[in-house]
């Protein structure tokens, strides 16, 4: 009876870490908490502040709103003044008294209310950060089972390991520690350690790792690091001291916050105090040095960089990259150098059958070849398997059912195809069992190594009939972005992986990127983003796997691929390509680029309204109404110019490198 293939190949990407049970929620933040009620009062008050109802109706909702979204800040801020230093919060804080003060309630709570969300969300991407640090623990299993010295089998926690402690890898399992095989065969999935899109076949003398999962073989393992010192565990170190050891960065505005603020407050004091101290009159001295205030402020200042950040970021979102900042928006303009993954960032990800290649002495045809294949391996749970049988299912083939299956790890798979004898697995394990094998078969096989990709040789009633290619294939737009990236840098980028150096020279060539560093555990990625950077390039990393997660905390700016990222490189990178467009990397970089000349624009925009206002207000009798319209009026101007991002032609323009 045939059968046609009706069972989906499961993903072969890398592991995801998941830890959903220690995700915090976003209301679990006090910072949330007292954003959400000044939110809300600030929605009651307004409808009646507008429609003009009496002012007891409105006036402690407002009031209540400046309580609720300014007393944190209010107090971080006197707290940092304590340690002599003016900081953002405290001026945000008096701007919104001050404008209460001559009557803008109104502006002063809508300043209170976008300042608090701002906190919010700053404090609830850096707690997912922590938990996502945190869940990459759960990769390596709770306990495993040690040997004794007569054999006897006991179950301990991972943490008590020790090294020479000799443990027992079932097939499925984790392995529990860092160590070296003593005994035994297996495929070991290595995904989230170095990236490498198939199972690595393990024997006695080969090093495993913490956290990668067993294939059908058991293995027993001598414990060669302690558990605290384990790979896993360094990755857990480096992203966390990377995390805290960056450089903080800042907007362009606050790089002269101190100076200007500073000088504004001391600029209002003078103006206050000095006439006063000479026998001018309380009321016009006072109403003067409130008209500088208002005039000097920073609104606009400010204003002149945010709407074209948040306008960026709005418009990346709608195109499927997801910007986690202002500041990661305005980095991704300076960057001058990127390094990319390859395994599931310029590639898809997952091992596809590549070459169909019957030998001439078989007279089978690609079908029929393909077919033989699929069907011993269409029981099998290993990659490799999924990608023959997905290939045949794209074909549109037919299998014959298969019997007498039997695995066996490192070398393949053997069943009973219509009463003949079919096995696919390693031409050097099937071929090593036949010294006589034609050497076509074996030049074959080489043929297609040569090339990048692994070779699954075929063998029917014991003759090789012909050989499967089988490789992760690039990404279609993954030639272009790496042409783009080069234009937008001035560099080619230079290609990072953990996966085998002929994989990776063969993909380098095949995009055009000439800096390929292969076989690199994550240690080593970000060690080679770190000595880019030490030579004075901002490195842009992309990115999609826990073993990437160590380069993006340490780049300058990181980018996850979205769709088949791991839970530590989404919550580590700075951005994150959610659809997996890969071609919107180099777009969201030029829209970046095009955001900061605007904040230019805008800032020759506040400073000549600013500076005109202020000459105007210290040299003549400048009206206080008229200050503020002036002052309001360059609000809106460097407003409305920096929604101008918000429109799909900025993100076209951006694509098209206009």
């Amino acid at each position: 009876m045939s059968s046609t293939l009706t069972r989906p190949a499961g993903p072969a990407g890398p592991v995801r870490t998941r830890g959903a049970g220690r995700r915090t929620r976003i209301l679990a933040l006090p910072e949330a908490r007292w954003a959400a009620a000044a939110l809300l009062l600030f929605l009651a008050a307004l409808p009646l502040h507008l429609l003009g109802a009496p002012w007891w109706t409105w006036g402690p909702l407002y009031a209540m709103t400046y309580i609720a979204g300014g007393w944190e800040p209010g107090r971080e801020g006197l707290r940092a003044l304590r340690g002599k230093t003016l900081d953002v919060d405290l001026l945000m804080v008096v701007a919104a008294l001050g404008a209460a003060a001559i009557g803008q309630v109104l502006d002063g709570a809508l300043l209170i209310v976008i300042f608090a969300t701002s906190g919010a969300l700053e404090a609830f991407a850096t707690a997912r950060t922590a938990d996502s640090v945190r869940g990459l623990l759960d990769l390596a299993p709770a306990r495993a089972t040690r040997l004794g010295a007569a054999g006897a089998e006991e179950a301990v926690p991972t943490e008590e390991l020790r090294i020479g402690d000799v443990i027992l890898v079932r097939p499925g399992d984790r392995v529990g520690a860092d160590g070296r095989v003593l005994d035994g065969a297996s495929e070991v999935d290595q995904a989230t350690i170095t990236g490498e899109p198939l199972p690595v076949t393990k024997e006695p003398g080969d090093e495993v790792f913490a956290g990668t999962l067993n294939g059908t073989g058991a293995l027993r393992v001598t414990v060669e690091r302690d558990p605290s010192d384990s790979v896993i565990a360094r990755i857990v170190a480096m992203v966390e001291e990377a995390s805290g050891t960056k450089a903080p960065t800042q907007l362009f505005i606050e790089k002269v916050e101190q100076r200007y603020a500073i000088g504004m407050v001391a600029a209002t004091v003078a103006l206050f105090a000095v006439p006063l101290a000479f026998g001018a009159a309380l009321q016009p001295t006072l109403l003067r040095a409130m008209t500088f205030m208002i005039v000097a402020s920073p609104c606009a200042v400010v204003l002149a960089t945010m709407p074209p950040l948040l306008s960026a970021i709005a418009n990346a979102g709608r195109h499927g990259v997801l910007i986690k900042s202002a500041v990661v928006m305005e980095r991704l303009g300076r960057i001058d150098a990127v390094a990319l993954d390859k395994t599931g960032t310029l590639t898809e990800g997952t091992p596809r059958v590549t070459d169909i290649r019957p030998l001439p002495s078989s007279g089978l045809t690609e079908d029929a070849l393909l077919t033989l294949a699929a069907a011993a391996e269409h029981p099998s749970e290993h990659p490799l398997a999924r990608a023959v049988t997905e290939a045949a299912r794209t074909r549109g083939l037919v299998l014959p059912p298969a019997a007498d299956f039997t695995s066996a790890p490192g070398t393949g798979v053997t069943a009973t195809v219509d009463g003949r004898t079919v096995a696919v697995g390693s031409p050097a394990r099937l071929l090593d069992v036949r010294p006589g094998a034609p050497e076509p078969a074996a030049e074959l096989a080489a043929r297609l190594e040569e090339e990048g990709r692994t070779a699954a040789l075929v063998v029917l009633d014991g003759t090789p009939v012909g050989v499967l290619g089988i490789a992760d294939r690039p990404r279609a737009d993954a030639r272009s972005t790496v042409a783009r990236l080069t234009a937008l840098t001035g560099r080619t980028p230079v290609l990072v992986t953990g996966d085998n150096p002929r994989a990776a020279a063969r993909l380098g060539a095949e995009l055009g990127i000439e800096d390929v560093r292969a076989a690199l555990l994550p240690q080593e990625k970000a060690h080679t983003v770190r000595g880019m950077e030490s030579v004075g390039h901002k490195v842009l990393v992309v990115g999609d796997g826990v073993n990437d997660a160590p380069a993006l905390a340490a780049a300058h700016t990181g980018i996850a691929m979205g769709r088949v990222g791991s839970d530590l490189a989404l919550e580590t990178a700075d951005a994150v390509v959610v659809r997996d467009e890969l071609a919107t990397v180099p777009t969201v970089v030029a829209l970046s680029r095009r955001c900061r000349r605007l904040v230019v624009q805008n800032l020759v925009i506040a400073a000549v309204f600013i500076t005109g206002l202020v000459v105007w207000d210290l040299v003549g009798t400048l009206p206080l109404p008229l200050g503020v319209a002036g002052h309001e009026g360059s609000t809106v101007i460097v407003g409305l110019n920096g929604l101008r991002l918000l429109r799909d032609a900025a993100w076209t323009r951006a694509e098209s490198g206009r």
